[in-house]
């Protein structure tokens, strides 16, 4: 069965082939923004507290925010892109805890996002399909436990950085010569350790969040 996204992506790649595109030129620069929903597809390792594997795991829940892009046409079908955000938040939940089970800890992350990208057509019609590939970082920041974890005395928590390959598809539809409607999706690849301590002990966990990130938005071409 296709995901969601495979039929986006497939459905882009049809469009290319069968439309002509709004015309995109050599030192064109394209700005977007929009809803940006950041899905995470996690993978959890087991929490280690005091060097010893536990069966805890932790998960990672969504969070839209305000999506900035911009694109530079370096020639008439290729481009430089740039995801943008304003901070995502996430809450992390603890799973196989016990009584600890539950929200764990709320985090902000920032994806910004560089790839680069070929644009499909060059005729002057209504419709500009694209894909993309490249290289994210993401930054962790104001990690904090829930109330109920503090009193359980859950400390110092802290989200490595990460770097990571990520690819992209979308799709812009022209509403005047320099106004558009734009829908994109970006697979990512993010990887974080967290550590943190109860009482003294130390813990850590290994998560992958590998997400979906999906915007729609509006345009400008300058």
């Amino acid at each position: 069965m296709r995901t969601p996204t495979a039929v986006f992506t497939t459905a882009i790649l049809g469009l290319a082939l069968s439309q002509a595109a709004m015309a995109y030129q050599e030192g064109d620069f394209i700005v977007r923004a929009g809803a940006a929903t950041v899905s995470p597809n996690e993978d959890s390792g087991n929490v280690k507290l005091g060097g010893t594997k536990t069966d805890m795991t932790v998960g990672a829940d969504s969070n839209t925010q305000l999506g900035l892009t911009g694109t530079y046409m370096l020639t008439d079908h290729i481009g430089i892109g740039l995801l943008a955000a304003t901070p995502f938040e996430h809450t992390l939940s603890l799973k196989n805890g016990g009584n600890l089970d539950g929200s764990l800890a709320d985090v902000k992350h920032l994806p910004p996002t560089l790839t680069l990208q070929y644009y499909f057509n060059d005729t002057a019609a209504d419709l500009q399909p694209y894909v993309g590939a490249g290289v994210n970082y993401t930054t962790f920041f104001d990690e904090e436990f829930s109330s109920k974890h503090k009193s359980a005395n859950f400390n110092d928590l802290k989200l490595k950085d990460s770097w990571g390959v990520a690819f992209e598809a979308g799709v812009d539809y022209k509403l005047t010569d320099n106004l558009l409607v734009n829908a994109s999706v970006w697979y990512i690849d993010i990887d974080t350790e967290a550590s943190f301590k109860v009482g003294n002990t130390k813990a850590k966990v290994d998560v992958e969040l590998d997400p979906w990130v999906y915007m729609v938005g509006l345009g400008y071409k300058f």
